[in-house]
């Protein structure tokens, strides 16, 4: 194998105030001389300012080209890190495509333009759809299924990046992460902490469906192996922690975590017939044929499902070793929670 490339101390950022970019940006703050951030308001910047005088916050949307030419500005030759992205949108699936489409195309003409270096890829496990068993896992080289209008944005999304690096004017890397948990968290997962804490978030099933998660830190170094692994170009990888993890195993571990930082927990396990989730899909496909987003039945739909995969590729090609476990991980969630002054 050849030499992994050398680290740049220039970056470009995309999404840069979101979960993951305020995790990644403070790993890339560690080493960088210069990292370009695009973010979409003001009191991300704030955040973003605060961290490293390397730093270089801009406000702006993804989809206008003027902002990305200043994005992009004296940085010809830097990486590139895309993670701006709509993951719920507000009522319509419409932005789904505006933003995760349309958004990365932009970028990807705006790097084109500036000469950037190679261009990492945030996209998702919503393209695949779920696991046919619960024993299956999805590989590189599984079939497309997108699961619903995000997936199927995600997958568009995918397929510009790839026509990006077959046609030689970029070099593009995809890495495909599942549902992930760490420090930096949105109030939609605090709220998710909290009502495990109490026992109301629902086990929908027997809970022995599989989930592949990915804790932040988990992620950031996985994008950072992408970014310089001399394997990586013109491919994709799943980026989870080491094995998926049975749904009632996560939502025990989860109570685990609250009781070893001090937070008892309260009432039993809720259930719901997996018939629920049946139904809660069944709903989450009506609304969306009809351009509606409604995100708890969305989430409830998928919560029946095992969507897991299979990391071998990026352990073997890009080196990737994910060291941070399920509690660990829930646990530093849980600190930055407490430290933040968010309720639990």
């Amino acid at each position: 194998m050849t030499a992994d490339a050398a680290v740049s101390p220039s970056i470009v950022v995309t999404g840069a105030g979101g979960w993951l970019g305020r995790n990644l940006v403070r790993k890339l703050a560690q080493d960088r001389e210069r990292i370009r951030c695009l973010v979409q308001d003001p009191v991300e910047a704030t955040l973003l300012e605060v961290v490293s005088p390397a730093v270089e916050p801009m406000v702006g949307d993804v989809r206008d080209s003027e902002v990305l030419s200043r994005l992009f500005e004296g940085m010809a030759g830097a990486p590139v890190f895309h993670a701006a992205g709509v993951i719920h949108p507000d009522g319509r699936t419409r932005q789904l495509f505006d933003v995760n489409v349309g958004g990365t195309g932009a970028v990807l003409d705006a790097a084109r333009r500036a000469g950037s270096g190679r261009v990492v890829y945030v996209s998702s496990n919503s393209p695949f759809g779920a696991n046919p068993s619960s024993e299956h896992r999805f590989t590189e080289d599984s079939p497309t299924n997108p699961y619903l209008a995000y997936g199927e944005s995600k997958l568009e999304a995918e397929r510009l990046v790839q026509r990006g690096h077959r046609r030689g004017d970029l070099e593009t890397v995809i890495v495909r992460p599942p549902w992930f948990y760490g420090p930096h968290q949105p109030a939609r997962q605090t709220t998710w902490l909290r009502t495990v804490r109490r026992g109301r978030f629902p086990l929908v099933g027997d809970g022995t469906n599989r989930r592949s998660m990915v804790f932040t830190g988990n992620l950031v170094h996985g994008l950072l192996r992408a970014e310089i692994a001399s394997a990586a170009p013109g491919n994709a990888y799943w980026i989870a922690d080491a094995e998926p993890y049975a749904m009632r195993d996560v939502l025990a571990t989860v109570r685990r975590a609250l009781e070893a930082e001090g937070l008892p927990v309260s009432g039993g396990q809720r259930r719901l017939p997996r018939l629920a989730g049946v139904a809660a899909e069944k709903t989450d496909r009506l609304l969306q044929s009809t351009g509606r987003y409604v995100q708890a039945v969305h989430v409830l739909g998928e919560l029946k499902d095992t969507i897991a995969c299979d990391i071998s590729r990026a352990r073997d090609e890009i080196g990737y070793d994910p060291p941070t476990s399920l509690l660990e991980g829930m646990r530093e969630s849980i600190r930055w929670c407490r430290a933040n002054g968010a309720a639990l």
